[in-house]
């Protein structure tokens, strides 16, 4: 399963050549491989519902959806009806069971998704890079003799994938956490714009820059994961890269990059050029400002203590330290703040938007480095920080801008991944993937 793509599986279901019973059962085998990495990947597997799934979906004469038949995964947010849903935490292990299922869950299953299981994560999705002291943190495929980091918060999201225990994959992204993932495990994620997918039964880290996104192994894959999701298919046709417009900001955006992903990145943008699209520097100041208006932990801090301080009353030894050091700064801001926060948001994006008229979109490298060693960051608190905040950084950006964005695959083959990050404005997400496959294919005719 590794080597077929959601898209050709589909098809091959379609046609009768491929049964959703044996995908499930490959996906199986790779879960419960002893010497793999399933134990980390999944904190809940749904070995008898998704065989129910995949012999139902074998039995139908008419295919329900693209998804019908195809193994996913569900990141451990959503809500599934009878179950309890932990968040990646261990203080949430006794919580009442939901009462029904995320809207998201609710239209996978009546697309014919096979939901094959739940997804470790950062604990409350706080966080970057993927690390879970609670249930272990999965390896990246990537150099998995040095156990590096597949990136967060949807950590288990991309494992999944790589490892062939599914075909899709759906996260959440609130500073990254769809396309950090994706970026160093050599995967496409899609960040929709937020509003254009339902919430109802996702466990929220801060509802004002919570995104339900989307990783597959190539763009055509998310949009038929994007199409069920969303409940209705974006309009996303190649464009001729000729005729596009790009930009690159040069303020905050390419700082820090190791060589592996400042090489990846200025080639991806020679790539482009070469197929006629023309790329400009612009300086984008605005995202200088960032820094000052977060400073006191923002909307995430704010909107993540207000849900969590009873239970960090109760209970704060069962939090991992480096996630409630930082819901805990919420515990400083007011409505005032908020009231402050959005309308310095608001101004914000009203001023970027401006800058960005007349360019189809925002290219950045996703993250500045490769995946490093979990054992690094696990040993040095101050080291974990850094790399997180550099981590979030240029995904989280977007976030703020309430845009739609995806990060492609842009290594030369065999190296460590590197995600190029393609950008636009909200609701622009049909013209965004548009232009995404147009440069995921100069990317790979290269």
């Amino acid at each position: 399963m590794n080597n077929v793509t959601l898209q050709q599986a589909s098809e091959q279901l379609a046609q009768g050549s491929l049964q959703a019973s044996d995908l499930l059962q490959q996906a199986f085998s790779r879960i419960n491989a002893p010497d793999g990495e399933g134990k980390r990947t999944f904190i809940r597997v749904y070995t008898a519902s998704a065989t129910q799934q995949a012999q139902a979906a074998d039995a139908r004469q008419q295919k329900l959806s693209a998804l019908d038949g195809i193994p996913v995964s569900i990141k451990d947010l959503f809500d599934v009806a009878g179950e309890t849903t932990t968040g990646g935490s261990a203080i949430l292990a006794t919580a009442d069971a939901a009462s029904a299922n995320a809207a998201v869950v609710d239209r996978l299953l009546q697309a014919g998704a096979v939901i094959v299981g739940k997804t470790n994560m950062t604990e409350f999705a706080y966080s970057g890079l993927g690390i879970n002291p609670h249930y272990g943190t999965p390896a990246n495929a990537f150099d998995r003799a040095s156990r590096r980091i597949p990136g967060g918060s949807s950590s288990g999201a991309a494992v999944a994938l790589t490892d062939g225990m599914c075909l899709g994959s759906v996260g959440t992204d609130t500073g990254g956490s769809v396309r950090i993932p994706a970026a160093l495990c050599g995967l496409t994620g899609f960040k929709p714009t937020a509003r254009r997918i339902s919430a109802a039964g996702l466990q929220p880290l801060s509802p004002s820059l919570d995104s339900i996104g989307v990783l597959a192994h190539n763009v055509s894959s998310c949009l038929l994961l994007d199409a069920v999701i969303a409940g209705e298919p974006l309009t996303a046709v190649a464009q001729d890269l000729s005729h596009a417009r790009f930009a690159v900001p040069q303020t905050l955006a390419l700082d820090g990059m190791d060589e592996a992903v400042s090489s990846a990145f200025y080639q991806a943008i020679e790539q482009l050029k070469a197929q006629g699209a023309t790329v400009d520097s612009l300086p984008l100041s605005e995202f200088s400002e960032l820094a000052t208006i977060n400073a006191r932990g923002g909307f995430t801090a704010l909107e993540s203590w207000q849900w969590h301080q009873s239970l960090i009353a109760r209970q704060p030894e069962k939090y991992d330290p480096r996630v409630i050091s930082r819901i805990r700064r919420g515990a400083e801001l007011t409505d005032a703040d908020r009231i402050t926060l959005e309308q310095q948001r608001a101004d914000w994006q009203q001023r970027v938007s401006a800058e960005l008229t007349g360019y189809h979109a925002l290219l950045m490298p996703t993250v500045p480095v490769i995946a490093p060693v979990i054992a690094e960051l696990e040993a040095d608190e101050e080291h974990y920080f850094r790399v997180n905040g550099a981590m979030l950084r240029n995904p989280s950006i977007i976030n703020f801008l309430d845009g739609c964005s995806i990060s492609l695959p842009c290594q030369p083959a065999g190296a460590a991944p590197v995600g190029l990050m393609v950008s636009a404005l909200p609701m622009q997400d049909s013209e965004l993937m548009g232009w995404a496959l147009s440069i995921e294919q100069a990317l790979t005719r290269a």
